[in-house]
């Protein structure tokens, strides 16, 4: 009996090809499935290539494949592509597809086909700086670094007054539960923290699956020791964190960002940090670049990094290993990892929790 050797189809463009493809996850693919790239360009990181001739071309593609891969230069994936597509079973877009605008979604899973995505390929290495960062505000260590570089090379005791100091034993609050505060909390579990978490999305069973608090984003807001907002940007998070929920901040707590900076309102953050009785670490802003001139830079009790946690110092991004490790597990009959559902397409689109 012949063994099914399934056949899976890249579609992006030629950056994509080069910088995302390492040769070595090329080679594992090919163990145990045949693949062709369609080259596309068109769009960005967040838009979709809208020449229909492309989306044409594309379903021509697809009428042996069994595997769809997606990323930048790929037009949509609609049902007139689909049902050019019979024997496709799984699309998997690779990175930067947040709100999932190169997949019809709901026309995939009408067919049964599987849709999952490897955007915590990015997620995962924000984690670990999230947790630098946590460690670098909790003893204000912003402000420090600022009086050695002026040349004063002795401590200044008077930055400490509102640092909250040991990370362990404390409360830390995530400001959402996805891919990247689920990593988080692993490499938190050494510090013996109690965690609680905010997140509409989650199923209930997660908390006690994953050992968090469920709980509102006042309570988050009023009672941990450590706040770092781990949510991605969508209508609903925009701006979601604003003056009043601010002021909620007890004093020597310490605030991380590591998502987006539009969640948190700026003029409110400057405000609340203007008081002097908490400490920030921040990876993003509203907006980016920061502007010189923006008082945020100033602040002693902030210690800012220019939207870079994603960095990993290796050659390639890790999304396309994961979403080898995807198609390898679907294609020998396990269970995906990375599936987007009717309720990561909620959150993502800022809707009702499914």
């Amino acid at each position: 009996m012949a063994t099914f050797r399934p056949k899976v189809l890249i579609a992006c463009d030629e950056r994509v090809r080069n910088s995302y493809l390492p040769p070595e996850e090329i080679e594992r693919l090919e163990t145990f499935a045949d693949w062709e790239w369609f080259s596309c360009e068109g769009g960005s990181i967040y838009t979709t290539n809208e020449n229909p001739e492309a989306a044409a071309e594309l379903g021509e593609h697809l009428s042996e494949a069994n595997g769809l891969v997606v990323c930048h230069g790929c037009p949509t994936v609609t049902p007139e592509v689909l049902d050019a597509a019979p024997n496709l079973k799984i699309i998997g877009e690779l990175e930067g597809d947040r709100f999932a605008s190169r997949i019809d979604l709901e026309a995939a899973w009408e067919r049964g086909i599987r849709t999952v995505d490897t955007t915590n390929g990015s997620s995962y290495p924000v984690s670990e700086w999230a947790l630098g960062l946590i460690l670098i505000a909790l003893r204000n260590a912003g402000a420090q670094f600022r009086r050695i570089i002026a040349g004063e090379t002795t401590r200044d005791n008077s930055a400490l007054e509102y640092a909250g100091g040991l990370l362990t034993g404390k409360r830390v609050g995530l400001i959402g539960g996805g891919n990247m505060g689920r990593r988080l909390i692993k490499f938190l579990r050494p510090f013996e923290v109690d965690i609680w978490v905010h997140d509409p999305y989650l199923p209930r069973e997660m908390a006690e699956a994953v050992g968090f608090l469920q709980t509102s984003l006042d309570n988050l807001l009023s009672q941990c020791d450590v706040i770092v907002c781990v949510a991605p940007l969508t209508p609903g998070t925009q701006r979601m964190i604003g003056e009043r929920e601010l002021n909620l901040i007890k004093s020597g707590a310490a605030l991380v960002n590591v998502s987006r900076g539009p969640i948190i309102d700026p003029d409110a953050l400057i405000a609340r940090l203007k008081r002097g009785d908490i400490t920030a670490g921040l990876d993003v802003f509203d907006p980016e670049p920061i502007p010189p001139d923006s008082e945020i830079i100033h602040l002693p009790n902030v210690f800012l990094t220019p939207h870079f946690a994603a960095f990993t110092g290796d050659a390639y991004p890790h999304f396309f290993e994961l979403m080898v490790d995807e198609l390898d597990r679907f294609f020998h009959g396990h269970e995906t990892l990375f599936d987007l559902t009717p309720r990561s397409l909620a959150n993502r689109t800022g809707a009702e929790p499914v």
